[in-house]
């Protein structure tokens, strides 16, 4: 059967002497992959359509199982993205944190409209560190692991201070604070951030400033919450790391 979509490429590895295997996060048919044939050659007409964080329309011909290219179309190369190592870093991450935590052929256009929207952020040169938080706490969102922050995951109570429980999913409130001795401490700027990432579409997204120590702040209980409730270990995110140990 011959399908088309619009798909973005979230992983891209060789097979064989020429072709590759592309992952596409699609806007119709979630996840899925796709073999194009002679690839790795220089003069392919294909070659750039399995480049990772290519946005393109795709024709494959699927039966069972893996695809077969048959005809695509760039929309958008992101080459950009690949020829800057800190925003080739963080995309990279924002791809495998996708690839790891969406099923095959689970529906994904919501999935799809935040990452574009992430890569399209990046590339207009947007604050890397507050939008790849965002797409953090979207992943979250469809995996069903976003806090709570609100109300007091404990005793249900308006969470208007609080501190950040990421054993429990969210907000404690002052009486319930007790109950997770490891609990974190956010400054009152990062709190009220942290509530706006939780309901903030990327697509909406404008110019925010947002003082360093309060982004380092958000990263770390971002960092902490997905640790909780996905624990997976990513090389992009170790290798994100590095990079922040050099900055």
């Amino acid at each position: 059967m011959l399908y088309r979509v619009e798909g973005i490429v979230i992983r891209s590895m060789d097979y064989g002497e020429s072709n590759k295997i592309v992952t596409l996060l699609t806007k119709s048919q979630g996840k899925v992959g796709v073999l194009i044939r002679g690839a790795k050659k220089m003069r392919s007409r294909h070659s750039s359509l399995a480049q990772l964080f290519t946005y393109g329309e795709f024709s494959y011909f699927r039966t069972k199982g893996l695809g077969t290219l048959n005809h695509g179309e760039i929309i958008q190369s992101h080459h950009d993205l690949r020829e800057d190592l800190d925003l080739s870093a963080h995309a990279a991450y924002a791809v495998e944190l996708t690839d790891r935590t969406l099923h095959e052929d689970e529906p994904g256009i919501y999935y799809f409209e935040q990452l574009n929207a992430y890569l399209e952020a990046l590339s207009d040169k947007k604050d890397t560190a507050i939008v790849t938080q965002l797409y953090e706490m979207r992943v979250l969102d469809f995996a069903g692991y976003a806090p709570q922050l609100e109300y007091c995951v404990q005793c249900g109570q308006e969470a208007a201070v609080y501190k950040l429980s990421v054993q429990f999913g969210g907000a404690l409130c002052p009486r319930c604070q007790h109950n997770d001795r490891f609990a974190v401490t956010l400054s009152e700027g990062a709190q009220k951030l942290l509530k706006l990432y939780r309901l903030m579409d990327l697509r909406r997204l404008g110019n925010i400033q947002v003082r360093e120590e309060t982004k380092q702040e958000l990263k770390k209980a971002m960092r902490a919450l997905l640790d909780a409730q996905l624990g997976l270990q990513l090389k992009s995110r170790a290798f994100l790391e590095q990079l922040d140990k050099l900055n």
